[in-house]
């Protein structure tokens, strides 16, 4: 679960964020010292001798103090800040995983790309990477100015309708990291939580390759439920006949760690409580509240959801 949490920003487990964290606390230590110069002046001014105070006040001390000192030290952090965090526009290794998340009110669409660029699988608000790999995100927004932000293991950036941005991630070692939408975007914006999974590079490959993998479709009373209250016109569920993109893809929703865009533990009574009625749960999102179904009918859904892996 991400919401809630206390998010470790000066935690870094890459590259890409150890970069920005050491720049974060130079920025800090550098507000520290002016503050110090600012609070001495200040001090000089107000309880300080005559003889100070008139070199204080004078010329010198105003082109030194309030013209050369700002642009020698804002010039020093500029210079030291592009050289330091270059590596998040350096360009990443041709055969980089490449994952495409679109920011959706108020989740995400992840899609998995091939080589080509193209979609092989497609998720929704938690991302599986390998260790010790840089992975390029490329991010979209299907509605409103969204903002990508997985604080341990990279810097934050917008997501833009009609625009793509490409964001470099990666973590050394492997963990579960939270991640939170950044812009304001309305409604439950605070609620839009997203995971980061790292694996070790061989167990990544194993669990991507058993996902590809052909497989039955579940049937009974859950898949026939599904169909018939109408979840299939939203969601999409791979080698069914639920093709609904306006939700999030369940293809795979029974091996996510968390519900509602990383805000409840994944669990058959979480489960459960989303289906009937999400709005108590994550107000104002777009999915609509089931009260009609009784509780024998929500375990049936959610027992067919949980063997979606």
């Amino acid at each position: 679960m991400t919401n809630g949490s206390i998010f470790p920003v000066f935690d870094p487990a890459g590259p890409y964020a150890g970069s920005i964290t050491t720049l974060t606390w130079v920025l800090i230590a550098m507000s520290v010292a002016v503050l110090a110069i600012v609070l001495a002046a200040l001090w000089v001014a107000l309880a300080g001798s005559p003889t100070l105070k008139t070199k204080l006040g004078g010329t010198r001390a105003i082109w030194i103090g309030g013209i050369g000192f700002p642009v020698v030290v804002l010039t020093a952090l500029l210079v030291y800040g592009l050289s330091l965090t270059r590596n998040l526009t350096a360009p990443v290794p041709a055969d980089a995983m490449r994952v495409r998340i679109t920011g959706e009110m108020w989740w995400w669409r992840v899609a998995y790309l091939d080589s080509a660029g193209r979609p092989f699988m497609i998720d929704a608000n938690e991302l599986h990477i390998p260790a010790g790999r840089p992975v390029l995100i490329e991010l979209e927004s299907n509605d409103v100015i969204h903002s990508f932000w997985v604080p341990q293991l990279s810097g934050k950036l917008d997501m833009v309708p009609g625009r793509r941005n490409a964001l470099p991630i990666q973590a050394d070692a492997p963990g579960v990291f939270a991640g939170q939408c950044a812009e304001y975007c309305g409604g439950p914006h605070a609620l839009m939580g997203f995971v980061v999974v790292a694996h070790e590079p061989a167990a990544f490959e194993r669990m991507m390759a058993l996902r590809r993998m052909p497989r039955a479709a579940p049937a009974g009373a859950g898949a026939a439920l599904f169909r018939s209250t109408g979840c299939a016109a939203c969601h999409r569920i791979a080698n069914t006949e639920a093709n609904g993109t306006a939700g999030p893809d369940l293809t795979h929703v029974g091996s996510r760690r968390s519900l509602g865009a990383g805000i409840l533990p994944n669990n058959r009574g979480t489960l459960m409580g989303w289906i009937g009625d999400s709005q108590s749960i994550k107000p104002g999102n777009r999915m609509p509240p089931y009260k009609m179904l009784s509780a024998a009918e929500l375990q049936a859904i959610a027992i067919y959801l949980e063997a979606q892996k």
